[in-house]
């Protein structure tokens, strides 16, 4: 048991801080702000055009898109929390950032599949310019896939230097008078 709770505790303690903050934060929208109303400080009216807090259902993914399917993403979400909890265990400890990424993705799967269980809908209420609005839980998994791609990137980029470090320049058959 105690090789389990080892093995899962930073998974499951970066998961639930972002679970708690994005069911924390979708509590407040809904219990403040109507259905499809807008909120922004007086003193920050200005941002208006660029950011604001509104209050938004979602059927569909993240950032909606695919409306209307949000039983088939109720399903892919149990699907892929299965897989990362399953996988997560067999990545190294020294790869932080795939173990950071798929914490993030963890955390932001669960907290939209308690909205699409609770609600039938994810409530998203983050909206900034003319991008499509999204929650906590949406920017976990978007932030997530950056440090997976940015990580395996530096991976990548450490390796190729190992190797030409650790290469020996082949022999040209030249001779070189000094």
């Amino acid at each position: 048991m105690k090789s389990v709770i080892r093995r899962y505790w930073p998974i499951a303690t970066i998961a639930a801080v972002i679970v708690a903050l994005d069911q924390w934060t979708k509590w407040l929208v809904r219990a403040n702000i109507p259905q499809g109303g807008t909120w922004l400080p007086d003193s920050l009216e200005w941002l208006s055009p660029y950011a604001r807090i509104v209050h938004w259902y979602n059927t569909g993914a993240a950032f909606g898109m695919f409306q209307n399917a949000s039983m088939v993403f109720t399903v892919l979400a149990f699907i892929v929390i299965a897989a990362i909890i399953y996988y997560y265990p067999h990545v190294e400890n020294t790869d932080w950032s795939l173990r950071l990424a798929m914490s993030m993705q963890l955390g932001g799967a669960i907290g939209n599949l308690i909205d699409r269980l609770r609600l039938g809908h994810v409530t998203d209420f983050i909206s900034i310019g003319s991008f499509p609005v999204f929650n906590v839980a949406d920017a976990s998994i978007s932030v997530g896939a950056v440090v997976l791609l940015l990580g395996v990137w530096l991976m990548e980029r450490s390796e190729k230097k190992e190797k030409a470090g650790s290469v020996t320049p082949e022999p040209t058959g030249e001779t070189t008078i000094e």
